[in-house]
């Protein structure tokens, strides 16, 4: 692992997730990115080094749409930078990691993505992030 990338935050909706961030005095970083693979809009906003994504669904059939309806909102999952995301993913399963998804997934700014299994994360929703070649 490099560093946390982000924590994201389940929300119903974007202005009313990012309230308390804009009252925190931070800003959003660009504009919000429609994620089709995982069906959520994301505003991210950067404290230092790490991003706080707010996600919020755009189809009822959404992870976080089921998440929101199961638990409300708040803390969905924390994400961790990785260079190589395959070799990775090869070295935790080696360690008897469980996997949600095992091929990477389009993720946020051209990102790929693996989600770890909560009940191996002792009730956290971890997420490998690789971004592309010189970003992140």
């Amino acid at each position: 692992m490099q560093t946390l990338d982000h924590v994201a935050i389940a929300t119903p909706d974007l202005e009313t997730g990012s309230a308390p961030y804009l009252a925190l005095g931070l800003h959003p970083e660009g504009p919000d990115e429609l994620v089709e693979s995982q069906g959520v809009q994301v505003r991210a906003f950067r404290l230092g080094e790490t991003l706080i994504e707010l996600l919020a669904p755009v189809r009822p059939d959404s992870p976080i749409a089921r998440f929101l309806e199961q638990r409300g909102p708040g803390l969905h999952h924390l994400a961790f930078r990785v260079p190589q995301l395959e070799a990775e993913v090869e070295r935790l399963e080696a360690e008897g990691a469980r996997l949600l998804n095992r091929e990477p997934r389009p993720g946020r700014a051209g990102s790929r993505v693996v989600f770890l299994h909560p009940k191996w994360g002792q009730g956290t929703l971890m997420e490998l992030v690789e971004h592309p070649q010189g970003e992140g």
